[in-house]
């Protein structure tokens, strides 16, 4: 994952799709997010993306204001600009909408994810004291995380987002990961993310189980987004 002086909105790209083949249609902000966080080997390439995807959300706002897929990803493509150009004002500003929307969401667990990646990403990256300057809580995020993990209906995305947070956060946390890892791998895989991050969840419990925190969680690390720019 790309380090940063500001915090990574960890599993935030993580929630749109895979990318699709080139068609003639305009791409979603989630396909084009999914794309500048997997699919794109450079910072500069990856940042136009990231603005490509605020512009589209933007338009779609301008003529729906309460469209609630918009405004998510429009939060996590200020939190990727925030994060890719270490500016503060965009980083409290996905914080914002992701707040905003778990009022107005309160069970949907995508947006738990969003916020557990905000406060969780931010502990990872920039340790928990700088972190909790920013208004980034250990127990908020945890808290969003598990929320997220209850809510996500069986689905791959969540346990398998978590199980990578997790041991991130915590390097000894073995036994959490690998229980959410393997909830992962038996989950459905009904969307292109859940396949994706079930293959990675099987991955990483090879690793668990092999009883290496430290190397679980470099594993975690890589195939997280943005992992390419480590």
């Amino acid at each position: 994952m790309f380090h940063s002086k500001f915090p990574l909105i960890a599993a935030c790209v993580a929630l749109s799709i895979t990318a699709s083949a080139q068609t003639s249609r305009a791409q979603s902000p989630r396909e084009i997010l999914m794309s500048a966080a997997f699919n794109t080997p450079a910072k500069p390439a990856a940042l136009a993306k990231v603005g490509a995807a605020i512009q589209a959300s933007s338009a779609i706002l301008a003529q729906s204001p309460g469209d609630r897929e918009a405004k998510l990803q429009h939060g996590i493509a200020v939190g990727y600009r925030g994060q890719l150009k270490r500016g503060l004002p965009d980083v409290q500003a996905a914080r914002k909408t992701f707040d905003a929307l778990a009022v107005s969401y309160p069970r949907d667990a995508e947006i738990q994810m969003a916020l557990a990646g905000w406060h969780l990403g931010a502990i990872i990256e920039i340790g928990p004291l700088m972190a909790r300057t920013l208004g980034a809580r250990r127990a908020s995020g945890l808290q969003a995380l598990d929320r997220s993990v209850a809510l996500g209906g069986g689905r791959a995305f969540f346990p398998a987002y978590a199980s990578m947070l997790r041991i991130r956060l915590n390097p000894k946390d073995i036994a959490g990961a690998q229980k959410l890892a393997e909830a992962a791998v038996k989950a459905s895989a009904p969307t292109p993310v859940d396949r994706l991050t079930q293959k990675q969840a099987a991955s990483l419990l090879t690793s668990l189980r092999a009883g290496n925190g430290k190397a679980s969680a470099a594993l975690a690390k890589k195939m997280m987004p943005f992992g390419k720019f480590s």
